[in-house]
């Protein structure tokens, strides 16, 4: 007969192996702080510094504008980060509706116990025992079973979670747009920067070299006495203080190609140039400011981010009130046990649960209150961020109105100290205060070179801090081809086509300007035409007048002559179509040297080139004078 346990025995001792087991698990909760390695810092370090990097392609020719934007566009690590962003907001918006579904649970598992499980039965009136103690549960059974259940509340509620991602994944891609915008303005400030330093660092290095000259012959007079110590002094000075401001604004432009290296992610220290753009002018400032407010509160991403998070605000509200319903849930599923005292041992089973928390309630109307409290935060905070989005567009405009206002001024004030370095070079003479003069003028015009090159570049920056006001996208949302060529092109045309939404002639598409062939008819022995006609292409290059010979271009013809006395001389320029139409006739005269040189003739054209530039860069901008011209001798 098998000994029956005593329901009253108490439990036997705990095995060692139990005790084993605790003591290990309560020193595996134990944890020791462990610091990197400097093998592990330093893998770490090397392999960021090859990612940063990692697939761009080199660069192989000088970057354009539209180029540096695909660059900026396909590798700066900011932008990456906002795209992988949106990539994570859409994967979550996919997990959110995973719980839409119903919940299907597979358990399987293994019981057992030391003794039987079991008990006995007694009269509820006499307290007499009916039954012997039995079981029927053996102490070692597994189970398995399967359950699918759905509950409606949890439905509704995973439902305006989901509705919440979706959200969540708008306000991503609007965050990307404004990091975008953001990239395109600070890839055009820097670009303009850069671009104005690399066009004048060559004029600049030649500068320092010629001053040091000056400097040292400076020196070498006072201590030989040939000028007086405060005469020598003064000179230096001033050079020096020419130099240190040509120094200043060189390196302050200069900066701005680290900056745009930067932006393009391209690794440090590689050398690049940038493309020769053409010298555009924009259009005035938009007038119609009713246009751009509007297309401002309708397109800026700061605006939209606050739709949408006052859209997650009312799908929150909602979800806070369908919490309060009453929960009900289903559930059905096949269910087996190897349990052998079990009559059946598979069978199906399912229900209805209803269940509710009635204390909950009672913060309905707290509920409420907030709500409504967050529906007026969302209201005042757009209300807030949209004065401040129109404020930041007017502000834009009277910048960009003023900035095209300093590039004109800047403007003329290098063609003046380019005139006044002309003509000192034309009568300096080998005499050292002579030549102290001349680079002084010629520094005074390279620093104004620089000035204007630097307001050049404001005029572009405050031209996209518009363009940014307004929220413009200026890159396309798909493009068929991921490679370089192909991005920079879609970009190119993506400018074009959307900087005009902005009511402002956009950069890339400027007036045709017809080139110009320089010709020298008449010049004085010593002198030949080649080293003026080479100066004054030089001058009209650097004021942005392009030098042709093809059979389209304009004819400038300068001829030279000189007065029989007074030390007088004077050029006669001519401007004509290739037919021989006259458009333009002017004299330039001023004092030579008793010696002609051609340091001084050659100083004397670019001086008379300068006088009528205005004149030059209006004709030349114009597609067909002789038509206007005609037309206007007609009426």
């Amino acid at each position: 007969m098998t000994e029956r346990p005593n329901p009253n025995q108490p439990f036997r001792a705990v095995p060692a192996w139990s005790a084993l087991a605790a003591a290990l698990l309560l020193a595996g909760c134990s944890v020791t702080p462990v610091k990197l390695s400097d093998d592990e810092v330093s893998r770490r370090v090397r392999d960021d510094q090859a990612r940063m990097v990692q697939g761009q392609e080199p660069v192989a020719a000088p970057i354009g504008f539209s180029e540096a934007l695909a660059r900026a566009l396909k590798y700066n690590l900011d932008y990456r980060l906002k795209l992988m962003e949106s990539a994570l907001s859409r994967g979550l918006l996919e997990v959110s509706e995973l719980d839409l579904l119903p919940k299907l649970v597979v358990d399987a598992g293994y019981n057992h116990r030391n003794n039987d499980s079991g008990g006995t039965s007694i009269g509820i009136e006499d307290r007499v025992i009916s039954l012997r103690p039995s079981t029927s549960e053996e102490r070692s059974h597994h189970y398995e079973r399967a359950t699918l259940s759905w509950n409606a509340l949890d439905f509704g509620l995973s439902y305006y979670r989901a509705r919440q991602a979706a959200d969540d994944v708008n306000i991503a891609e609007e965050r990307r747009r404004k990091i975008l915008q953001n990239i395109v303005q600070d890839v055009r400030t820097a670009y303009w920067r850069a671009l104005g330093a690399q066009q004048l660092l060559g004029e600049a290095d030649a500068l320092a070299g010629r001053i040091q000259d000056a400097l040292r012959k400076s020196r070498e007079a006072e201590r030989a006495g040939v000028l007086p110590p405060s005469q020598a002094l003064g000179y230096q000075r001033a050079l020096l203080d020419a130099m240190t401001v040509v120094n200043a604004k060189r390196q302050e432009m200069q900066f701005a190609k680290r900056e745009l290296a930067a932006l393009m992610s391209l690794p440090p220290g590689t050398g690049f140039t940038l493309a020769e753009e053409p010298g555009a002018r924009l259009t005035a400032a938009p007038l119609d400011l009713d246009k751009l407010e509007l297309a401002a509160l309708t397109n800026r991403p700061e605006l939209r981010e606050e739709d949408y998070k006052a859209r997650i605000g009312v799908v929150e509200a909602k979800r806070q009130i369908a919490a309060l319903f009453p929960s009900l849930n289903f559930y059905a599923g096949p269910r087996w046990d190897s349990n052998g005292y079990l009559y059946n041992n598979s069978w199906a089973e399912g229900g209805i649960s209803l269940s509710m928390n009635l204390l909950r309630l009672a913060g309905l109307p707290a509920l409420q209150r907030a709500n409504e409290a967050r529906g007026k935060a969302d209201d005042a905070r757009r209300l807030a961020l949209g004065m401040a989005v129109l404020t930041q567009l007017r502000v834009s405009v009277e910048r960009y109105r003023l900035a095209v206002v300093d590039e004109d001024l800047a403007a003329e004030a290098s063609r003046v100290d380019q005139r006044l370095a002309s003509i000192s070079a034309a009568g300096s003479s080998n005499r050292l205060e002579s030549e102290l003069e001349t680079l002084r003028t010629d520094a005074r015009a390279l620093v104004s070179r620089f000035y204007l090159a630097t307001a050049t570049a404001a005029t572009q920056a405050a031209y996209g801090r518009v363009l940014n006001s307004v929220g413009v996208d200026l890159l396309p949302d798909t493009v068929t081809g991921t490679d370089l060529p192909t991005l920079s092109a879609a970009v190119g045309r993506s400018l074009r086509a959307t900087e005009g939404s902005a009511f402002v002639q956009p950069v890339a598409a400027p007036v045709p300007r017809r080139a110009v062939a320089v010709r020298v008819a008449e010049v004085p022995a010593p002198v030949g035409d080649a080293a003026v006609r080479a100066a004054v292409e030089r001058v009209l290059s650097r004021n942005d007048v392009a030098i042709g010979t093809d059979a389209q271009a304009l004819q400038l013809t300068l001829a030279f002559s000189r007065a029989a006395t007074g030390g007088r001389a004077q050029w006669r320029m001519v401007l004509a179509e290739p037919g021989g139409r006259q458009l333009l006739e002017q004299r330039y005269a001023s004092v030579l040297p008793a010696e002609t040189t051609p340091r001084a003739v050659t100083a004397l054209a670019e001086a008379a080139a300068l006088s009528v530039m205005g004149e030059l860069r209006r004709l030349s901008s114009d597609p067909a004078p002789a038509a206007r011209e005609g037309g206007a001798a007609a009426q």
